[in-house]
């Protein structure tokens, strides 16, 4: 069939987006598709609705209205009754763009977007969710430039475009005429892996089949990838605020915890040291287990950068020395760190034991500017066995065997990551963050 407009089955009205259209808004786009033009804007507020206090988040909401000249014909301003239509579908903006948002980074504060449509020629709802990513987008952005976030939590990026059966035939973003003669009408909301958030549809004037439903599901995706183009192009450099990589930073001065925190971590973050973030205190281990002395850390280097931040405490129990040397580890011999010096008072105080049972224990403290402090806690057991063997590792590596026959020190990285104390308690932890 011929479109109304001269476009193909599979094209998309001419989109334009102008950002920052409103000044005093924290982040705002002018977005033009087709005749269909909608002012987005984002305000950010302190604070969370009341029944987010305490729970160390924050919220995105919306709000849509069309101007009264937005139809040609007057529509009524909202009163205190809200307009049924206008009510549905800021509660569908709100939906989609809080799936762009980690809101546990977003602070206790909450982002609202306002879109008002200028002018209505259908997918006034579509739009406005893609426009409202820009907003929140120039909403971050400022955020960030005044210091109020160290990072952007934007995690996903959202746009949504309409489709429908017209005269039997799939046809992409239905201008208003075609919507108006539409057999179907559907509204696809998607995320940059081409993830579905959001599906409206109805059979307006007759069902529809599998096969048509499949071409309008199609005919979004590229849609949604054109639009996804436009949103970065509108954005320039500020496009790299969405899915910027988290940083993380490991408290620790020790370069091995360091190496082998990074490696366990893979590329689900930017893993930095304390010194790298601009950590360049000490924090005194005064407590007396490994998870208190990890949360010690851990919260004092995510205080002082911002950034989330791990720490690790772990060590040795020997069970004929009643635990020891257990948090003092490191400096069981006086110096923090004389890993020969701990190694050879280890051997000599166990000289006289036939139990040479033993375990190394980690507890892992994820620490974030937002949230409350986590712990993950792993254990390895095994044996102290009578001289040190293999050149590997650090500490106590070389006078640790396992069930394998190995000491720590004679595994390679993989090997040791696999059955760690280390590595079991980051599974737990990259579990629960998954």
């Amino acid at each position: 069939m011929e479109r109304f407009d001269g476009r193909k089955p599979d094209q998309l009205r001419k989109i334009e987006i102008i950002p920052d259209f409103v000044s005093t808004a924290a982040g705002s786009c002018l977005i033009s598709s087709g005749g269909t033009r909608v002012i987005v804007t984002a305000s950010v507020e302190e604070g969370v609705p009341p029944f987010l206090r305490g729970k160390q988040q924050g919220w995105l909401t919306a709000e849509y209205a069309m101007l009264p000249a937005s139809t040609g014909r007057r529509k009524s301003r909202d009163g205190i009754k809200k307009d049924g239509r206008g009510v549905e579908i800021s509660r569908l903006i709100g939906r989609a763009l809080r799936q762009a948002v980690d809101l546990t980074r977003l602070g206790e504060r909450t982002i609202t977007i306002d879109c008002d449509v200028l002018e209505a020629d259908g997918g006034t709802r579509t739009a406005s969710i893609t426009g409202g990513f820009i907003a929140l987008c120039l909403a971050v952005s400022k955020l960030i430039e005044e210091g109020n976030l160290k990072e952007s939590p934007i995690h996903k990026q959202i746009a949504a475009v309409s489709c429908g059966i017209v005269k039997n035939e799939a046809l992409l973003d239905l201008c208003y005429v075609e919507d108006s003669q539409a057999d179907a009408d559907m509204n696809f909301v998607m995320d940059d892996t081409f993830s579905f958030v959001e599906v409206q549809g109805t059979g307006e004037g007759s069902s529809f089949a599998k096969s048509q439903m499949l071409k309008m599901m199609d005919f979004a995706e590229e849609g949604v990838r054109q639009l996804m183009a436009a949103q970065r192009a509108a954005l320039g450099e500020k496009a790299r605020f969405i899915r910027q990589k988290q940083k993380l930073v490991i408290a620790s001065g020790n370069q091995h915890k360091i190496k082998e925190l990074q490696t366990m971590l893979k590329e689900r973050y930017e893993v930095i040291g304390m010194r790298e973030a601009g950590f360049t205190g000490e924090v005194e281990e005064t407590a007396d287990s490994f998870e208190g002395n990890a949360i010690l850390k851990a919260e004092a280097v995510s205080k002082a950068t911002g950034y989330l931040t791990l720490a690790d405490d772990s060590g040795l129990e020997v069970d004929a020395l009643n635990g020891q040397p257990g948090v003092h580890s490191a400096r069981y011999a006086g110096d923090h760190g004389n890993d020969k010096a701990n190694n050879d008072l280890l051997l000599k105080n166990m000289e006289s034991n036939l139990n040479r049972s033993a375990r190394f224990v980690s507890a892992l403290a994820l620490a974030s500017p937002f949230c409350k402090t986590r712990v993950f806690l792993g254990t390895c057991e095994g044996t102290i066995i009578h001289a040190p063997r293999g050149s590997g590792g650090f500490g106590y590596d070389p006078l640790f065997e396992t069930d394998s026959g190995k000491t720590f020190a004679e595994m390679n990285e993989t090997e040791k990551n696999a059955v760690s104390h280390r590595a079991r308690a980051m599974n737990k932890l990259v579990e629960a963050i998954s």
